[in-house]
């Protein structure tokens, strides 16, 4: 784990206390994970939301560098929407500056990234993509969804083996004012903060 990345997680992930209510949330997909881990089969996590730009991304990431953190093993987390449009610069910008490397591979209107946690792993690629592309598994993964409960253009998916809602507020609300660093921060912060619950939760 890269040292700054390692010292955000230390100083400004794990010791914050989850919510009960969050807790209630959170509990059917740590249920999900731990069954998978039991079976002995692989942990296929498609993190979801329209436009797959801002939160789907953040949660992907962090879920596979928690699961890293952790030593779980065969965890695979994807991103998706029903809409292509691109990674959020500001996004990538946010999770440099919380410690992950991060490469541009191809430069167009969707630009495609690779970004690392660690510098001996394979970098998880970002890019926006529709929930089912290639990237994506078929079948046997969970979606998760990560867009705000008054969003009424949250995707419906078909084919996971279940379906679980988190919930965040889109940063997106802050672009154009003087606080969308710290909106975006605080939104990186709050789903990593989460997403090490879940996986600090499973007995391997």
């Amino acid at each position: 784990m890269f040292e700054k990345l390692n010292k955000v997680i230390q100083n400004q992930i794990l010791n914050f206390e989850i919510s009960n209510d969050r807790k209630i949330i959170l509990q059917p997909l740590i249920d999900y994970i731990q069954q998978k881990i039991v079976s002995k089969e692989d942990i296929n996590l498609n993190f979801i939301c329209t436009h797959n730009s801002r939160r789907s991304h953040l949660a992907q990431i962090w879920a596979k560098t928690a699961a890293s953190y952790y030593t779980i093993k065969n965890v695979q987390s994807y991103s998706g929407g029903t809409k292509v449009t691109a990674l959020f610069p500001k996004i990538i910008e946010t999770l440099n500056n919380q410690g992950f490397e991060i490469s541009i591979i191809s430069e167009t209107s969707n630009p495609v990234y690779a970004i690392k946690y660690d510098e001996n792993t394979i970098p998880i690629i970002g890019f926006s993509k529709r929930y089912d592309h290639p990237f994506n598994p078929v079948s046997q993964f969970a979606a998760i969804m990560t867009c705000s409960q008054v969003e009424k253009d949250c995707p419906l998916i078909f084919g996971p083996e279940k379906s679980f809602s988190l919930n965040y507020e889109d940063p997106k609300i802050s672009d154009g004012t003087d606080i969308q660093s710290q909106i975006y921060e605080t939104r990186s912060l709050e789903i990593a903060r989460e997403i090490f619950y879940i996986f600090n939760k499973i007995k391997t």
